[in-house]
């Protein structure tokens, strides 16, 4: 006899049947290797490389060498720089596309970069910023200077490249975020004395609190685990945790001290993608309460108004 499924065990079936797929790819391709390079973390570094499957510490006890520390040190000094930077860029420029009456063809210019391979992007900024460049070219042309200015092989070159490599992944949520932003809340706030910035501080930017959040996270991450711009636009000092993970891996064959450090990139990554959501959450409990609250307000305006009109 055939058995009749329920409503909810055949939706639980179905909802099986459809993640399950994602389940496995993501078992695969993301579960799997996390967990080998934790387990490689916690390995002895080989003779010819690899590991040897003996339990130590020995790669997170190399993280405090002093030329280590140094290096995470100013990866999160460029990191949290180059962030800010294209946060204070984003928030302007999210403004005007939320106000403009062609959002998407301004939406448009902001995906073109990523219509060109990044690396054909990093060298044309080299050819922008090299001594015999396009820069140096001007001014030595209009009679500004006589020799090339040092413009690249630095870390403000890797902090410029950095901003243009990911200043899309800042603009576009706080564009979204601004979009739904109620503009009538800001002539209000003038009317009642605040000046423009004041307005915009005090009552713009705490509605938009999870673009700037989601902004940051999305340019930070990415950011901080860099590899190529600071290995091509970088000097000797510009060294990031992205580029010891690749000569650990490709030059000294320390693969323990490189899931190490990948470990550092991926914690970061997991706390700033819990903070997201839970700012995400926080802001809509405080919407619906707001919401509540304004509900309970009008119920009791009209309960008044009822009592008042039967006496």
């Amino acid at each position: 006899m055939k058995k009749t499924l329920k409503p909810r065990e055949r939706e639980q079936l179905l909802g099986t049947m459809y993640g399950g797929p994602m389940g496995l790819w993501f078992t695969l391709f993301f579960t799997v290797p996390l967990g080998i390079i934790i387990l490689y973390s916690f390995m002895k570094r080989g003779l010819y490389g690899g590991v040897e499957w003996e339990f130590t510490l020995d790669a997170y006890r190399q993280m405090f060498n002093p030329s280590f520390a140094m290096v995470v040190v100013r990866t999160l000094w460029i990191s949290v720089l180059s962030t800010f930077l294209c946060i204070l860029i984003a928030i302007p420029c999210g403004y005007a596309m939320a106000k403009s009456k062609h959002q998407t063809f301004l939406l448009f210019l902001i995906i073109i970069p990523f219509w060109t391979n990044s690396l054909i992007r990093i060298y044309a900024w080299i050819s922008i910023l090299s001594t015999e460049g396009f820069i140096n070219s001007l001014l030595m042309r209009i009679g500004l200077i006589d020799s090339g200015l040092k413009l690249i092989y630095n870390n403000g070159a890797v902090v410029l490249v950095l901003i243009y490599m990911y200043l899309p992944f800042a603009i576009l949520p706080l564009f979204t975020t601004i979009d739904k932003f109620d503009f009538s809340l800001l002539d209000a706030a003038r009317d009642l004395g605040a000046t423009k910035l004041g307005a915009i501080v005090k009552v713009m930017f705490p509605n938009i609190r999870s673009g700037l959040s989601t902004a940051f996270i999305f340019t930070f991450i990415p950011i901080f685990g860099a590899y190529t711009v600071p290995l091509l636009v970088g000097g000797k000092d510009s060294t990031m945790i992205g580029n010891i993970i690749v000569d650990q891996v490709s030059k000294t064959r320390n693969w323990p001290l490189a899931s190490a450090f990948s470990m550092i990139l991926t914690l970061i990554s997991l706390v700033g993608v819990f903070w997201m959501l839970y700012n995400g959450k926080r802001e809509q409990m405080q919407k619906g309460s707001k919401k509540t609250t304004q509900q309970a307000l009008e119920h009791n305006i009209k309960a008044h108004h009822s009592l008042r009109g039967t006496k």
